[in-house]
């Protein structure tokens, strides 16, 4: 029963560290790129896509201690065997963070990076320091196993909000309006009418004459 007590611990620590990796893939939408290198660090890499979209790469490797196996208790054949068997040795996460706008849009993580129970367990290395003391520009999620967050699987990216939205469509300027020019005031009929009137009177006036 001893010798199953660090097979306990392990898997415990998996699942919480799956939860904590999965939580800052909702919490970090939206988060600001200044913030982003306040809390996770300064990126291994930085690709620019284009003007408006950039990716920021953490590498990570976990350092786990080796556990020397005793005359009555091998702990590292255990653990070793244990994760042959049910997998989840993962030490590497790659962790891609997209930024748009000067916002996160999206936290993809890669890599061997699943521990005994749960997934992407390892990039929990990465993220966690956000997770754990959130600044102002992340969402707040809500935590709790009834929560949105899995062990088991990556959540799923939410909806982009317009100020993160980039358009590709190229901006037509506009072009001004050509000015109309006023219309000639109109003329009632009658009017039109008496000043015929008079001049066909002067003009018989004048043949008369």
């Amino acid at each position: 029963m001893f010798a199953l007590l660090p097979l306990v611990g392990l898997a415990g620590c998996g699942y919480n560290d799956s939860r904590t990796a999965h939580r800052a893939q909702l919490a970090m939408i939206g988060m600001k790129a200044d913030d982003v290198q306040s809390c996770v660090g300064i990126p291994d890499k930085i690709k620019q896509l284009n003007p408006n979209v950039q990716i920021f790469e953490y590498n990570r490797t976990l350092n786990i201690p080796s556990t020397n196996d005793s005359t009555f208790i091998p702990l590292q054949s255990i653990t070793n065997l244990t994760e042959t068997t049910l997998g989840g040795a993962g030490k590497t996460c790659i962790a891609d963070i997209r930024i748009e706008n000067d916002e996160v849009t999206d936290v993809h993580y890669s890599g061997d990076n699943d521990k005994i129970i749960g997934t992407d367990g390892v990039c929990s290395i990465v993220t966690r320091g956000c997770v754990r003391k959130p600044v102002s520009s992340m969402r707040n999620v809500k935590g709790g196993v009834f929560g949105p967050v899995s062990a088991f699987h990556a959540p799923k990216t939410p909806d982009l909000t317009p100020s993160a939205t980039v358009s590709t469509t190229p901006v037509t300027p506009a072009v001004p309006a050509t000015p109309v020019a006023p219309a000639a005031p109109a003329v009632p009929a009658t009017a039109t009418q008496s000043a015929t009137s008079a001049a066909s009177t002067v003009s018989t006036f004048s043949s008369r004459q």
